[in-house]
């Protein structure tokens, strides 16, 4: 009579415990499900949307795609007046390069030669051929990507961020080189 007790009670367990793990595996599913990225419940949300809600909060709440909707006298005027306020951003800042340049990745070739050097806040990607990195002082170039400081003459790894801090500094064909840099750039540069 035991043995039967002992058999029917493990039986009533094991069918709880799967009716209830059942039940909580349903629960679950449900929750992942509206949290996977790219759902409505999660949209995936690019940079010109973020910037584009940005500019919308910084123009009073005015939507950008509601001007453009609205009458051609009303839209010339919203369209000098972000043009204007671009303007005079770039004026009281001092810079002499547009945002639109600092957000850019331009790709850049520098031949053998040639020195490819950074404005202050610059940010260097070497893509294709060997370089190393030109400073006048002792310090040189963030390595960003690996977390070290690069100095005059030592090499820069490919696909590696690099970031100059100050004017003055950047990088050049590695000696003995008879190919060229592809070197994309996000911020001011000169080619000497």
């Amino acid at each position: 009579m035991k043995s039967r007790y002992k058999v029917s009670l493990a039986a009533v367990l094991l069918g709880g415990g799967i009716v209830a793990g059942s039940l909580m595996n349903n629960s679950v599913n449900g929750a992942s499900s509206s949290g996977q990225p790219g759902t409505a419940d999660d949209p995936v949300v690019t940079k010109s949307y973020v910037d584009q809600k940005i500019a919308q909060a910084i123009k009073g709440g005015v939507p950008v795609s509601s001007t453009s909707s609205k009458t051609t006298s009303s839209t010339t005027p919203a369209t000098n007046a972000t043009s204007n306020t671009t303007a005079s951003g770039t004026s009281s800042a001092g810079k002499t390069s547009t945002p639109e340049q600092t957000e850019v990745l331009k790709v850049v070739d520098v031949k053998p030669g040639q020195k490819l050097i950074a404005k202050a806040g610059s940010e260097f990607i070497l893509r294709n051929g060997y370089a190393v990195v030109y400073s006048m002082d002792a310090s040189g170039a963030i390595d960003i990507t690996s977390g070290t400081e690069i100095v005059h003459n030592q090499a820069v790894e490919k696909n590696h961020l690099l970031s100059f801090p100050r004017e003055g500094r950047g990088i050049q064909v590695k000696e003995g080189q008879k190919f060229g840099l592809v070197v994309m750039v996000r911020g001011g540069y000169t080619v000497q």
